[in-house]
């Protein structure tokens, strides 16, 4: 039996679905994510939302203002799918040379969401405009009827949302972002190149269990929400198969650490402090790291027609404490994933 790597190099990943906040927040962990990434995706769930291409293009330039000396890193901006939204602001979007998709939070799905779509009939105009300029839409996949277990909320999605969209809007490039359930992989895996699918490092790793792990566990709860360990597993075979239909989404979200462990405590996983190394201890626990590199640094890029990246990174097959807390705003720290254990590869260069 061949011994398993001690280093692995890769190109330099993206990540294709991340959360930066705004402000003093949003300095205290940009480098997190642009000392592993070249690019990503950046949510434009901010108070108030970003809604069009003249206050992307000002996000973008807060982003760059504080990006730290000799590190680069291209945000990657996106608009935030209102029913007020015209078409008019896609034909700025693709125009523009920042912009690069569009969100779709079902409103009161997750943080931020309240600005979000009611109902999806009233985008009808600018999914059209979306289809024919070939700007993918990026979908958090949640139906928010209460009457709707919690754990069932993304199927439900699949079956009255995504399957009808596809229908009526058959040219749309789609992304489901934060895969959760086998019937996630199974809607991206059934359709055309036109749909993708990102997957987060805590979905790979943990299953609804570790939300309950002697006590509640505030830091492990996430929107969509952790689900059963047949789905992990179903999501792992997925991410390490091969199929460029799926690639590296963090979802990483910053909370500080007063709000989440609070009594209504938000969603969200902070995992940029180790957003690579994360998914390699993943993808080595059923013996895939060679299958890293494509998942994380190839597909997305490919997805979005953008050239891949041409540096790399090293990794080091080698143990390591994640700190308990780190800085976020004065006086209240953010508590990384995973805080305080052990995990078995860390980033040697960045």
């Amino acid at each position: 039996m061949q011994n398993p790597p001690s280093q692995l190099k890769i190109i330099r990943p993206d990540d294709w679905h991340l959360h930066l906040r705004d402000g003093p927040a949003m300095a205290s962990v940009l480098a997190d994510t642009a000392g592993r990434f070249g690019r990503a995706i950046v949510m434009p769930n901010l108070k108030p939302p970003v809604t069009t291409v003249l206050q992307a293009e000002a996000y973008r330039q807060r982003i760059l203002a504080v990006l730290p000396s000799g590190m680069r890193f291209e945000p990657l901006m996106t608009l935030y799918l209102t029913e007020a939204m015209p078409a008019s602001e896609i034909d700025a979007a693709s125009a523009s040379e920042f912009v690069h998709a569009v969100k779709f939070y079902p409103a009161g799905a997750t943080t931020n969401s309240a600005a979000g779509v009611s109902n999806l009939k009233n985008c009808s105009a600018t999914l059209e405009r979306m289809e024919k300029l070939g700007l993918p839409l990026l979908v958090h996949g949640e139906v928010t009827d209460q009457s709707v277990d919690i754990f069932d909320r993304e199927a439900v999605f699949i079956d009255t949302v995504l399957i009808p969209l596809r229908r009526d809007f058959p040219g749309l490039k789609l992304v489901l972002e934060h895969i959760t359930t086998r019937q996630g992989i199974d809607f991206v895996a059934s359709q055309d190149a036109a749909v993708g699918g990102t997957l987060t490092a805590h979905h790979l790793l943990l299953n609804r269990n570790a939300l309950f792990a002697g006590g509640v566990r505030p830091h492990n709860f996430c929107l969509p929400v952790l689900k059963r360990e047949s789905h992990r597993k179903h999501l792992l075979a997925a991410a390490t198969s091969g199929n460029p239909k799926f690639f590296l989404g963090t979802d990483s979200a910053p909370h500080a650490k007063s709000t989440k462990e609070a009594a209504c405590g938000c969603a969200g996983c902070y995992t940029a402090h180790a957003g690579i190394e994360l998914y390699a201890q993943a993808f080595d626990s059923v013996g895939a790291i060679e299958k890293l590199e494509g998942f994380a640094s190839f597909y997305g890029a490919d997805f979005y027609g953008l050239p891949r990246n041409t540096d790399q990174i090293t990794l080091e097959r080698a143990t390591w404490q994640i700190p308990a807390t780190a800085h976020y705003l004065p006086d209240d720290p953010l508590v990384p994933f995973m805080a305080g254990e052990l995990i078995t590869w860390r980033l040697l260069n960045r």
